[in-house]
């Protein structure tokens, strides 16, 4: 048996773990239960890859995000290492075929959503699969206090007592002190074993600046910081708009979203991976489970709505230690969009007894019935048929899952995929009846091989098409008549959400919805606004110490490299004597200039520059009667 660090070099390549990697791997070789907190570009997914290779079996890893399962199994599958994932949108008996390879020890790791822990065929199935580690990734969804809530990883738990003696490690990039032990409640980790590496980042220098030409500062910032970068921005729309600005100025870029195909996705990424595109305009689509270390630069140029989010997505830059930016560009009507978005995440209950009957209503379900497939979902064709706002139909849906009652899956793409299913013989018959059905078939296995009688093969319909010598219309007719005479099964190329029912159906003027649980959630909402709205308009703590206060972690030492650390240093404060002279006077705030170099005892000169530094930056002021005082 390899050791770990055997095997990361047979399989990673690396001749050594990053920080923390080699003591959380350990813990999980000791049968530990364990929560590993890595900042982005950490290196969280080796924490469970390694002892996934170590252990004999199968490590089942828990994803929420499909694009997240198919890029690891990529990767996996690159490095010669059998993976597969299994979500919402496949056909039964891709997925079947996909449990088998698992129950028959040809797969090292298995990823599914957290909803699928739900479905009867799985569970029946789990006692027959070898699972020697169950890893849950983004484990902070499990918290309704965290950012990213999603209620089907309360689940896990109770999946977890058919696995008793399996050790299960959860890994997250961002979780507060509170989100970290509701994480170990909820998962019912024992005796866990908790690794966190601090959030700071010493090489990333963060600033935020206010402007109202958001194109213009943009630019400004890009030229004059070499290298990679990404720019994140709220909508599909605005990802054109400011890719388009940066191209017209002379800068190589492009634009993101989860609503192009998967071919022109697959394209800009490779793009920008290989440098020749310098930057990258995208939603938060963009960016997660990508191994790109040298980003030297991430602009938001909308606000995200959590410092969660934020520190996320800005940790792409300067993964591989070297100096790097993070910039917020923002004005005060980002934040007004902010404070309408939360009012609009919490409709009224009417509405949502509303959008619950259209959904009866757009897949005819009966009520109290119990469906059982996913479907199809289009946000924009569905608000159409009833004449609903599209953001607030989106609202009301997310809410609605949150309680349980429906689940929506990401837009996902999957290439075409295809498998005979018939006995050789009826295929013979088909090939009988006509030159062309014979010359179909030859065309299929000429390209494909025999392989595809026993698994299910990626296919091009367009490559199909100049191999038949046909239009691609005809090529996908006659793939449709061979699945209506069940000779084949075909599975098109998707391009939408799914959408399944939780429960069964409910009168939508009594559903069931945690009304208080809410209100709470709003609250705690509000509360991480105002920390996004404070962190990007203070101007008198080091960023990444604000940062850090609001993980939880304790820490003293500036930066020394954000927009407030390089100010303070211009100013001749950047000290702890300066930062402990700060913390006495807003002790005594407010106050008079008088009373405050009595009290503290401090150098005229030096309680200048700090009161001067502060006046400046709009921190403090001085009220009708003189006496200084803390604006904020």
């Amino acid at each position: 048996m390899l050791a770990p660090i055997d095997i990361l070099k047979k399989y990673w390549g690396y001749d050594q773990f990053r920080p923390l990697q080699e003591e959380i791997i350990e813990s999980i070789i000791c049968k530990n239960d364990t929560l590993a907190l890595l900042p982005t570009g950490g290196g969280k997914s080796i924490c469970f890859q390694v002892p996934g290779m170590y252990f004999e079996g199968l490590c089942l890893v828990i994803s929420p995000l499909i694009a997240l399962m198919k890029d690891q199994v990529y990767q996996l599958n690159l490095r010669n290492i059998a993976a597969a994932a299994i979500y919402s949108g496949q056909k039964q008996g891709e997925i079947n075929e996909i449990l088998e390879n698992a129950t028959n020890g040809n797969l090292k790791f298995l990823y599914v959503s957290p909803e699928r822990l739900r479905a009867e065929t799985f569970i029946y199935r789990v006692k027959y699969l070898p699972i020697s580690l169950l890893a849950i990734d983004e484990a902070h969804c499990i918290s309704k206090w965290g950012y990213d809530f999603r209620p089907a990883y309360l689940k896990i738990a109770d999946f977890r007592k058919l696995i008793p003696n399996v050790p299960t490690i959860a890994l997250t990039a961002t979780a507060t002190l509170k989100v970290r032990k509701d994480i170990i409640e909820k998962l019912e980790l024992k005796k866990a074993q908790v690794f966190l590496k601090s959030f700071a980042r010493e090489n990333l220098s963060y600033s935020s600046i206010e402007t109202e030409l958001k194109e213009e500062k943009l630019l400004q910032i890009i030229n004059s910081i070499n290298g990679s970068a990404i720019v994140y921005a709220k909508t599909r729309n605005r990802t054109v708009e400011f890719a388009r600005f940066l191209s017209k100025n002379k800068i190589s870029a492009d634009f993101y979203h989860a609503g192009l195909s998967l071919k022109e996705r697959n394209k800009k990424q490779d793009e920008w991976i290989t440098n020749q595109t310098r930057v990258m305009v995208s939603t938060n689509a963009f960016g997660m489970g990508i191994d790109k270390a040298d980003v030297r630069l991430v602009v938001h140029v909308d606000l995200c709505e959590n410092l969660e989010a934020y520190y996320q997505e800005s940790g792409r830059a300067g993964r591989d230690e070297k100096k790097a930016y993070a910039v917020a560009l923002f004005n005060h009507s980002d934040i007004d969009n902010l404070e309408h978005n939360l009012d609009n995440k919490y409709p009224e209950n009417s509405f949502l007894s509303k959008i619950y009957q259209s959904l009866i209503n757009y897949y005819q379900q009966a009520f109290e019935s119990s469906p059982t497939n996913s479907f199809d979902f289009d946000l924009h064709s569905f608000a159409s048929v009833f004449g609903l706002n599209v953001y607030q139909t989106h609202y009301a849906l997310k809410l609605l899952e949150s309680q349980g009652l429906i689940y929506l899956s990401d837009a996902y793409h999957n290439p075409p995929k295809l498998k005979f299913t018939a006995p050789s013989s009826q295929v013979l018959n088909f090939q009988s009846n006509s030159p062309k059905s014979d010359f179909f078939i030859k065309t299929l296995l000429r390209i494909y091989g025999g392989e595809i009688f026993t698994s299910y093969i990626n296919i091009s319909e367009k490559e199909i098409s100049q191999a038949f010598l046909a239009p691609m219309e005809e090529v996908i007719k006659m793939l449709e008549k061979m699945q209506q005479m069940e000779l084949v099964d075909y599975i098109p190329q998707k391009n939408a959400s799914q959408l399944g029912f939780l429960t069964e159906i409910q009168d939508p003027d009594r559903l069931s919805i945690n009304h208080r649980e809410l209100e709470e959630r709003k609250i705690n909402e509000k509360r991480a606004l105002r920390a996004i709205k404070n962190y990007t308009l203070q101007k008198s703590k080091c960023r990444m110490l604000f940062i850090q206060d609001y993980f939880d972690e304790s820490s003293d030492k500036n930066c020394g490299i954000c927009d407030i650390c390089i100010e303070k240093k211009k100013n001749g404060i950047l000290n702890k004597a300066s930062s402990q002279l700060i913390i006495e006077i807003e002790k005594l705030l407010p106050c008079s200039i008088a009373k405050i170099q009595n009290q503290t005892k401090s150098d005229e000169e030096h309680l200048k520059a700090i009161i001067d530094f502060n006046l400046k930056s709009g921190q403090w002021s001085f009220d009708s009667q003189g006496l200084l005082f803390r604006k904020n």
